[in-house]
């Protein structure tokens, strides 16, 4: 392993807790990121929560394969939100194509306010659990530009938590670990392997069929082919018949 992949890799790892017992709550959405995240915050020595939300997706096969990578963790909520409700991405309306080629600017695959609601979930639950630490898998590098997955959005995020809970105004700090932002696609793929993630059972698609099936053509799609393919390891994903990532 070159020193520069090392480095980069490392900055996935932090010293474990100090409280073996120390909760954390994950957002997991069934995809390679997030499975990642998940790993990263369990070799962290955490004990982990994962959170996902059925948020009106148009395919619910990332929720399936959420479940089958949660199992171990401490807990697993799905929780039902309708963001299809208020539209404008083409992941919540059957109305809007998903794009199948690179586009300029931030895609319409966008989600208003995804992460917001998401993290906002996930600050309600640890302070329930008493768990100050979230882990969300947003990157920063091989990504579609999405505003709420950059590294001044995570601060923000963070201060809004220190106002926002009455954790926070007792003195708490909740502290929102990215631990993937700076990585690019290859290294998150080389540092889940290292953990032992099977990829396979993940699914990243934006368009995937019931049986979790990749279209290999949407950006999700040609971002993961790529990171398997610079990080020089064998593609597990399933894809659709007769398609293939591109």
């Amino acid at each position: 392993m070159s020193p520069v992949v090392e480095g980069l890799m490392n900055r996935t790892r932090e010293p474990a807790p100090t409280s073996p017992d120390r909760p954390a709550v994950v957002l997991l959405s069934g995809g390679l990121d997030s499975a990642t995240t998940l790993a990263v915050a369990r070799a962290r020595g955490y004990r982990c929560y994962a959170l996902s939300l059925d948020y009106g997706q148009r395919q619910a096969a990332e929720l399936d394969a959420a479940r089958c990578v949660a199992r171990g963790a401490a807990g697993h909520k799905v929780i039902r939100i309708d963001l299809g409700a208020i539209g404008g991405s083409a992941l919540t309306d059957p109305a809007i194509p998903i794009p199948e080629h690179p586009s300029e600017g931030i895609p319409v695959t966008y989600v208003p306010a995804r992460n917001t609601v998401f993290l906002s979930l996930a600050l309600g639950w640890a302070e329930v659990l008493g768990a100050r630490d979230l882990f969300i898998g947003v990157n920063a590098v091989d990504y579609s530009g999405y505003p709420d997955c950059r590294p001044e959005y995570i601060r923000a995020f963070e201060a809004l938590a220190a106002l926002a809970t009455r954790a926070g105004v007792e003195g708490a700090r909740f502290r929102v670990h990215a631990p993937l932002i700076r990585l690019s696609k290859a290294d998150i793929i080389r540092e889940g392997l290292h953990l032992g993630l099977d990829y396979a059972v993940t699914v990243s698609c934006y368009a995937a069929d019931s049986e979790g099936r990749a279209c290999g053509v949407c950006d999700a799609c040609r971002i993961r082919a790529a990171g398997f393919h610079a990080a020089g390891v064998p593609d597990p994903t399933r894809y659709q018949p007769g398609r293939g990532a591109v």
